[in-house]
């Protein structure tokens, strides 16, 4: 029988990564095991997906060789708590948890086990997601080759060779999503102020952004070459860019990340 891929916790990012690994057959649906407290969760994941229901940490890790924890950060030391080490030796834990080391997993489940920190973001929820992913030496190359393959099922995979960037990755990726909304909104709003409609300005803001994004993954030039392909001399996009440049744009933008990689390192 295929060894499990097991859940603690399974919120919206929780739910978002069973969809990509069930969409891509890394692993049945039988074999994708869930155990969340919340009210109805794990069942409600079972009607929707057919996922499997551990009725506790236990059951799950009797099932599973690898498991996702996706738990809030002030849940986990209980969570831990719950899980003896004889339960934990051999098995992958994968962390999706913000914020916390991989010194306190070592901690709490014992040499055995093998553990790795990640950080994905919310348009996982929609297959487009980015995730960062920090391996320990010690994890072997078939266990690493295992996550890389359950986070690509959703987007893209960045493996970061030191800890302490994961940091940097939720302070880019993690709250960039925010970042890319207000601007967004900052678009349509310009276009609502020249005459437009904000539905139309909204959906229009919002597949120029995603075709941008994509210029830049798919022909694999620098942004700057690609802004001035549509920056013609004394043209109406050299305008718009003079405007932001005013307005501090880039380095307001810089600050952004900054601030937020700050404020990572402090929680």
């Amino acid at each position: 029988m295929t060894a499990g891929l097991g859940f603690i916790g399974a919120g919206n990012m929780g739910e978002a990564m069973i969809r990509g690994v069930l969409s891509a057959k890394l692993y049945p649906a039988d074999r994708v095991f869930v155990h969340d407290t919340g009210a109805g969760r794990s069942e409600a994941l079972r009607h929707r997906l057919g996922v499997s229901v551990a009725s506790s940490v236990a059951e799950l890790l009797e099932a599973c060789d690898t498991v996702v924890v996706a738990v809030k950060p002030q849940v986990l030391p209980a969570v831990l708590a719950g899980i003896p080490g004889d339960a934990a030796r051999g098995k992958t834990f994968v962390s999706i948890v913000a914020g916390v080391r991989l010194e306190a997993f070592e901690r709490a489940l014992g040499e055995g086990a093998k553990v790795v920190r990640t950080m994905p973001n919310t348009p996982a929820q929609v297959g487009m997601g980015s995730t960062g992913v920090f391996f320990p030496a010690g994890v072997d190359p078939a266990t690493r080759e295992r996550v890389r393959a359950i986070f690509s099922s959703f987007g893209e995979v960045a493996e970061m060779p030191r800890e302490e960037l994961l940091d940097v990755v939720t302070a880019l990726s993690g709250s960039g999503p925010a970042y890319a909304f207000l601007f967004l909104e900052a678009l349509a709003d310009g276009a609502v102020r020249a005459g437009m409609g904000r539905a139309e300005a909204y959906r229009l803001a919002a597949a120029m952004l995603e075709g941008a994004a994509r210029m830049v993954r798919e022909t694999g030039k620098h942004p700057a070459e690609l802004k001035d392909m549509v920056m013609s001399p004394g043209g109406t996009t050299a305008a718009g860019v003079e405007a932001l440049e005013r307005g501090a744009f880039r380095a307001t933008v810089m600050d952004a990340v900054l601030a937020a990689w700050k404020r990572c390192r402090e929680l």
